[in-house]
């Protein structure tokens, strides 16, 4: 069960990558206090690219942040579709975090089942998981595309129906990628999704709407049990209800 459950919808992309990077710097400070370091987990896409950059801006405790990814695409991590590169280019590079912090998803193995079992074993050890157990990332960007999907969870995949697993192998017309499963990302203490663009209005009266297939709008799944962000740029959300 979600604790809370906020719609906040924007002028701009501008109003709304100034708002996440309040959220994600407020979430960043809690984490720290709460148990030392936070673990934050970073979308691909155009959409939180200035939220990155903006980011690299800050005078942060670098050395207590811990990097992971929902998805990847799956190519070499120089290859211009790389999530990890964008990611790199506006925001880790840029800033004195330690290497050691920085745990992208590996895709160099030929096999992308196996780069997500490697990846899953990362995510154990990590958080010193007994097995069935899943970890707690304090903070889960994700976004979302036209088809409602997210992270690498697309339509009627059978990425949707892994349970039992913290990584699996998603695929988007027969290209493979590596993506958290539903599970994993639902355990998260923050889930936020940044939503900008006319194009995502479909998608969203679909994933808010009472009654709708969720295996035809992933996005649906996404019900953490901490907190859920919903920021939307007014091209999205002009037909959504902000919470109150």
């Amino acid at each position: 069960m979600t604790q809370a459950k906020f719609i906040e919808v924007f002028p701009d992309l501008g109003s709304l990558i100034n708002r996440s990077l309040a959220l994600v710097l407020s979430q960043i400070e809690t984490a720290i206090a709460d148990h030392g370091y936070c673990s934050l987990v970073l979308a691909g896409g155009s959409t939180p690219k200035p939220l990155y950059a903006a980011i690299a801006r800050q005078d942060l405790p670098w050395e207590k942040l811990y990097i992971f990814w929902g998805d990847e695409r799956y190519v070499a991590a120089d290859h211009p579709d790389s999530n990890q590169l964008m990611a790199r280019l506006a925001w880790l590079d840029q800033v004195p975090l330690p290497s050691a912090n920085i745990h992208p998803i590996p895709t160099d193995s030929d096999d992308p089942a196996v780069d997500a079992q490697n990846y899953d074993r990362k995510l154990q050890d990590f958080f010193h998981l007994a097995p069935g157990q899943f970890p707690q990332f304090d903070i889960i960007l994700l976004g979302i595309g036209d088809d409602a999907h997210t992270a690498s969870l697309f339509p009627q995949t059978e990425a949707l129906d892994v349970c039992d697993r913290l990584v699996t192998v998603g695929n988007k017309d027969g290209q493979p990628r590596i993506t958290l499963t539903i599970p994993t990302i639902n355990q998260a203490a923050n889930v936020l999704f940044l939503v900008a663009g006319a194009s995502k209005k479909p998608a969203l009266a679909q994933i808010f709407a009472p009654i709708a297939d969720d295996k035809f709008y992933p996005a649906r799944f996404i019900q953490p049990q901490g907190n859920l962000w919903w920021l939307l740029d007014a091209a999205a959300g002009e037909d959504l209800q902000p919470s109150s």
